[in-house]
């Protein structure tokens, strides 16, 4: 089944998304439908020596390879009670491809981001908790899962390489103040230490487009004829509890105080339809992910090319 049946389109920057429900071991999670790009039934897998112990193997429905992860090991939940029906998600982020092992699929509904809240840390895992966001659906929880983090656990080496990011050194980066909205703890993490290594230190780190979206304005509230010197550059996720990136450039582009920030999306999500999205609402660059090293360098042209504007306003 391919998700794009559903035929559902999405304006860009209304702050909503698709999520597909899907049970493990009858507890209800959610991943973003921008995600995946099809479902399939439970195949026959070849088994890869020396894996993750949450990696089943690898199998190939078609031209690609997919890697299978077996969702119920990996959060630690009973097997499938009729296994023969299990479903394998098939997904595309980060520039992998990974099919994700689980044991029914329930439904796609739309939700606001409003309506996702952050999970509380102390039963969700703490700070590095692979639940990213809380929805209320018909009386049912469903757990949005961190798959960025599900991937890094079993794989550290689709992390940052932070010995790509070390040729960025040398600059004086120290005042210029910097945006970051991301929900991920891990991705959070990543970003500050790849950041600080190129020498931006000046950075204000939220959890979602809200709350990033509250500073830029209280910034704006504060300094309206200096703004461009307050936030001299936003970097953000596409998903976020709350409100999304889209809707976030959204916002920014379309006040007249603001517009000039520059902004770089920066997501798992970057696809060709992602860029076309992200140029709808304004966003000045885009890049996924595993692309860190150029992020410092897209940073650094984006606050260089804004330096003259932020002296003449």
């Amino acid at each position: 089944m391919s998700i794009v049946d559903t035929n559902i389109l999405l304006e860009t920057g209304t702050n909503e998304l698709e999520i597909l429900e899907f049970t493990i071991s009858g507890n209800s999670y959610g991943i973003n439908v921008a995600k995946i790009t099809e479902l399939m039934q439970i195949q026959e897998v070849q088994e890869m020596p020396l894996a993750h112990p949450c990696v089943e193997g690898v199998f190939q429905p078609r031209d690609e390879v997919y890697t299978i992860v077996d969702l119920a090991k990996y959060l630690d939940l009973g097997p499938s009670e009729v296994p023969e029906k299990d479903i394998f998600i098939i997904t595309n982020f980060n520039q992998m491809n990974i099919a994700f092992h689980v044991h029914a699929v329930e439904s796609i509904f739309r939700i606001s981001w409003q309506d996702i809240e952050k999970p509380d840390s102390i039963i969700y895992g703490g700070q590095e908790g692979v639940v990213t966001g809380i929805a209320k659906v018909n009386d049912r929880i469903i757990s949005i899962l961190d798959f960025e983090k599900i991937t890094f656990d079993i794989s550290p080496e689709t992390g940052i390489d932070l010995d790509t990011v070390k040729a960025y050194t040398g600059v004086d980066r120290e005042n210029i103040p910097i945006v970051l909205a991301e929900d991920s703890a891990l991705l959070r993490k990543m970003l500050t230490e790849a950041l600080h290594t190129s020498g931006y230190y000046n950075l204000y780190i939220y959890n979602n487009g809200e709350e990033a979206w509250n500073h830029i304005s209280e910034m704006k509230a504060q300094h309206p004829d200096d703004v461009l010197s307050r936030v001299r550059c936003l970097i953000t996720d596409i998903e976020m509890p709350r409100m999304d990136g889209h809707r976030l450039t959204k916002l920014i582009k379309g006040d007249p105080v603001l517009m000039d920030i520059p902004v770089v999306i920066f997501s798992s999500l970057i696809d060709e339809n992602m860029q076309k999205k992200g140029q709808e609402v304004g966003a000045d660059a885009q890049l996924s992910k595993p692309e860190i090293a150029r992020l410092v360098g897209v940073v650094d042209t984006m606050v260089s090319r804004h330096l003259s504007l932020a002296g003449s306003h």
